[in-house]
């Protein structure tokens, strides 16, 4: 089922120190408890473990605590599996009584868990996934995303294949809503020919019959979308089979979680996010430092976002003297308080997405040899989904 743990600066070392919680936490009398949902473990582990290991850094430094009350967090696998999700889901509300659900990478897995968990008025906060459903006309009073709507990454990587004047862009995708709601933000400013738009299984690894396509159609760029495992293997591919001509504007197929399997193969591929370790500001520096040092290796965005949820929640509770007993209140103070998020520009949209900047960004190398994705300029300033009109929140 899951595993369950309280967080410290590591998940081995955080077992000892909290009594047993005998109820929902009122006044911050018995705590706060939250169900961490991410994919840990098959092809997605590593975004999953990203977003985890933000979590456990922002804990760390916030001393296991939530607003002044003591935290305790369920850490479940959802295991890219959306019937598990839900069981797992369930249990963590109607059995461990959990307070909060945070997490969630894929959008096919907050899509299965949105309903169960809204409609039992637990909040439910995304660091990663941003369907549209949930951002327009399904839009949900417990329901935030600290991260983005699924489109805006790649409406940003429209932005860009316009302004650098391509004409004939080859997209190419994996089949589920995320997919889907790439395409839908690279077209949404992208206004040259799309020459082939392919959907591939969320499993595939092997591109040959894809990357042949590619050769064939001779485009001006390549746009993909293509998380963890299929990211890897593409850039693998797409660098053996000689393509290296066709510049290709990414999202999420190139980003700290990849790049270390990715290495060479990945320099010069562009990318389009909201956030890169080299963001300019402090706070964002104290924490890319804060999570090298604990975990040995170099944020992605799952886990820059998963560190301002913790955050988030800590300023909300806050805000609230720890009581979780007036949802409405709760629900205001996530809506307006000021926290402080590792972005310069961060506020919450009517849809509770974040309105906010946007940047293409780079593979590089750095001087100690790791690859990181860097900055080359922001494209899109205080952005607002494309959803966000449709939404007529429930009071």
């Amino acid at each position: 089922m899951h595993r369950r743990t309280l967080l410290g600066a590591t998940a081995a070392a955080t077992l000892a120190g909290l009594a047993p919680r005998t109820g929902r936490a009122q006044g911050g009398a018995a705590g706060v408890k939250i169900a961490f949902m991410a994919t840990l473990s098959g092809p997605g582990a590593a975004l999953g473990t990203h977003m985890r290991d933000g979590w456990l850094t922002a804990m760390g430094q916030l001393g296991n605590k939530l607003g002044g009350v003591p935290a305790e967090t369920l850490i479940i696998d959802d295991e890219l599996k959306p019937e598990s999700a839900v069981t797992k889901a369930r249990a963590a509300i109607e059995r461990d009584k959990v307070d909060f659900v945070v997490g969630l990478v894929f959008s096919n897995i907050l899509g299965a868990i949105a309903r169960p968990v809204t409609e039992s008025q637990t909040f439910l906060i995304s660091a990663n996934a941003g369907p549209s459903p949930l951002a327009g006309r399904g839009c949900n009073p417990f329901f935030f995303a600290t991260s983005y709507q699924n489109d805006q990454n790649h409406a940003t990587m429209g932005q860009v294949a316009q302004e650098e004047g391509y004409k004939r862009v080859f997209v190419l995708v994996p089949n589920y809503q995320a997919g889907k709601d790439a395409v839908a933000g690279f077209r949404s400013r992208f206004k040259g020919e799309i020459v082939d738009e392919v959907y591939v299984p969320l499993g595939q690894l092997d591109f040959a019959a894809e990357l042949a396509k590619i050769a064939d159609a001779k485009p001006d760029a390549l746009f993909t979308f293509m998380p963890g495992a299929l990211g890897v293997n593409l850039v693998r591919q797409y660098h053996q089979a000689g393509l290296g001509r066709i510049p290709v504007l990414s999202t999420f197929t190139v980003d700290e979680s990849t790049l270390p399997a990715q290495g060479d193969a990945a320099l010069g591929f562009f990318t389009a996010s909201d956030w890169a370790p080299d963001l300019p500001g402090e706070r964002n520096a104290q924490f890319v430092k804060a999570f090298e040092a604990a975990h040995n290796y170099i944020p992605a965005s799952y886990a820059a976002h998963a560190y301002d949820t913790a955050f988030l929640l800590d300023a909300a509770l806050q805000a609230r003297g720890g009581n979780l007993a007036d949802k409405h209140a709760l629900r205001s103070a996530l809506e307006t308080v000021k926290f402080p998020s590792v972005r310069p520009s961060f506020k919450f949209g009517k849809n509770h997405f974040p309105v906010q900047d946007f940047y293409l960004c780079k593979v590089g190398k750095r001087p100690d040899g790791k690859f990181e994705t860097e900055i080359v300029r922001k494209v899109l300033t205080n952005d607002v989904d494309a959803y966000a009109a449709e939404c007529r929140m429930p009071a």
